[in-house]
């Protein structure tokens, strides 16, 4: 079986979407699959091998929420792998989605992820599921906790859960998580990360409430 990896961060490394593509990568490489890794960084889509690329049996796309949607850069990709999809209509290709938000629930990816379930129908693929990761922005500092414990403890269910749909080209419900660390300290953390932005470039923290 052969599954492609698709990173559709416009960052180039150190990403939310980076970090857990490399755990979903781990535990296939547990299962009898081959795993390729593509990056949507632009909005031109640069495959050096179209035909290797559209060989494989499944998509996992992996990306951050923009406005409660997909990036543009990452929806203009889509477009020209739609013309892509729908020239191969005998191919079944199955297609799983992991959004990740700064916002710490889960359900905020809701809409993100619809998106793409009704991208997949367009595009002649088969939908298999989605899941939405809330406090995203702790995803890269939590590197090194193993999944399923600590605050990785519901995503790496989550993930369990979602390896299996995946490996055995099923489709089931979206899973909505986040991280298992109080709401509260999330938050404070959050805040402390845009004052050190914020006198980095020289600003005082009431400059950060300057026309609110």
């Amino acid at each position: 079986m052969k599954i492609g990896l698709i990173n559709g961060s416009p960052k180039g490394k150190e990403s939310a979407s980076e970090s857990v593509l490399k755990a979903i990568k781990d535990l296939l490489l547990q299962e009898n699959v081959v795993v390729s890794e593509y990056h949507f960084s632009k909005s031109q889509l640069n495959i050096e091998n179209i035909e290797q690329f559209m060989d494989n049996e499944c998509f996992v796309f992996a990306f951050p929420l923009y406005v409660d949607g997909i990036p543009s850069h990452l929806l203009h990709c889509l477009l020209q792998l739609e013309t892509l999809a729908k020239a191969q209509p005998q191919k079944e290709i199955y297609v799983y989605a992991l959004v990740n938000c700064g916002f710490y629930e889960g359900h905020q990816n809701a809409l993100a992820i619809e998106m793409m379930k009704n991208w997949t129908v367009k595009a002649g693929l088969i939908w298999g599921q989605g899941i939405g990761v809330g406090a995203g922005g702790m995803l890269t500092m939590l590197k090194s906790v193993p999944l399923g414990q600590g605050p990785m403890k519901s995503l790496g269910k989550a993930l369990t859960q979602f390896i299996d749909t995946i490996v055995n080209k099923a489709s089931q419900d979206s899973i909505y998580v986040t991280a298992n660390f109080p709401r509260l300290l999330y938050k404070f953390g959050g805040e402390m990360g845009w004052r050190k932005s914020a006198k980095a470039n020289g600003l005082k923290r009431k400059d950060l409430f300057k026309g609110a």
